[in-house]
């Protein structure tokens, strides 16, 4: 069987212990065991020496990414994050909603809109901050799922406003930063779109933060969460019965976020919270809609 694998052994009786190389790569892969009478056989090692876990394995690294996901914001400014799915297309309902309510929240908050550079709903708001004339900047990961994912690099956004991150945690970094207010001219949000696991992963995580008040603690940030089409209605139907079982307080969660059915609500919400007049514009557009 070790010959099937490429594999070759070599035992030590002195302490019971076999080692396991790869013969194509014994200078890189090993994997060591250690038996005894009274114990069942347990691991000892398994460490693959590549560079990209060298890299991983090295803190330097990552913090270098970290300052350059600061260094861009500080070049860029911070404003409206956007966390979304990167697997819905143009072709979708949510897009085109996604797409229409970036454009008009860079126009209420005049901000730079972050995204995570990749498809589906964060191309869509990109494409709403573009239309919008303000900036849009991003953290890119080198895999999501959609068609480019064999590139790290963006199609249309110019190289100097989004990095192509090899850590999550760098560009998780660059998500939160990117929202947080410095001062009261601050004007940034987190806006949760209809996503999958990466998205809820992000929303959660911020969620904590500000739970926890690491972020907004002296200048509260608006989280929205937009629950198209009652895309969220399930994961709110599951916090009710956290708060029902005790793991949540009661009211804890809703006064961390504030959950929008459509783009008039989020505009109307942000307008309020920033005391800018656009918001009675959105409520009466939004009645007389609705009365018609």
């Amino acid at each position: 069987m070790l010959g099937s694998l490429g594999l070759y052994a070599s035992l030590s009786t002195h302490n019971s212990s076999v080692k396991f190389k790869s013969s194509a790569e014994r200078d890189r892969l090993c994997w060591g065991m250690k038996f005894s009478k009274a114990n069942p056989p347990r691991t000892l090692q398994c460490k693959r020496e590549l560079v990209d876990f060298e890299e991983r394995n090295s803190p330097n690294e990552v913090r270098k990414e970290i300052a350059r996901c600061y260094e861009l914001i500080q070049r860029l400014g911070r404003g409206a994050v956007y966390l979304g799915s990167s697997r819905m297309g143009p072709n979708t309902s949510h897009y085109l909603q996604a797409r229409e309510l970036s454009r008009e929240v860079a126009e209420l908050l005049d901000c730079t809109t972050w995204t995570g550079a990749g498809p589906g709903l964060m191309d869509a708001t990109i494409k709403g901050a573009l239309l919008a004339g303000k900036k849009v900047g991003g953290f890119k990961i080198g895999r999501e799922a959609g068609e480019w994912t064999a590139s790290n690099f963006h199609p249309y956004l110019p190289s100097e406003t989004y990095l192509t991150c090899r850590f999550f945690s760098a560009r998780k970094h660059g998500l939160v930063d990117a929202a947080v207010r410095n001062s009261n001219s601050d004007k940034t949000a987190v806006i949760a779109l209809p996503g999958g696991i990466g998205t809820l992963d992000e929303m959660f995580e911020i969620l904590a933060l500000i739970q926890l008040e690491r972020i907004g603690s002296d200048l509260p940030v608006p989280f929205l969460v937009m629950n198209y089409d009652s895309f969220y209605c399930k994961l709110l139907d599951f916090l009710d019965d956290c708060e029902d079982w005790g793991t949540i307080s009661k009211g804890e969660i809703a006064s961390l976020w504030n959950i929008c059915n459509n783009n008039d609500e989020a505009l109307a919400y942000l307008a309020k919270f920033y005391d800018l007049p656009y918001g009675d514009k959105v409520t009466h557009e939004s009645n007389t809609r609705s009365a018609h």
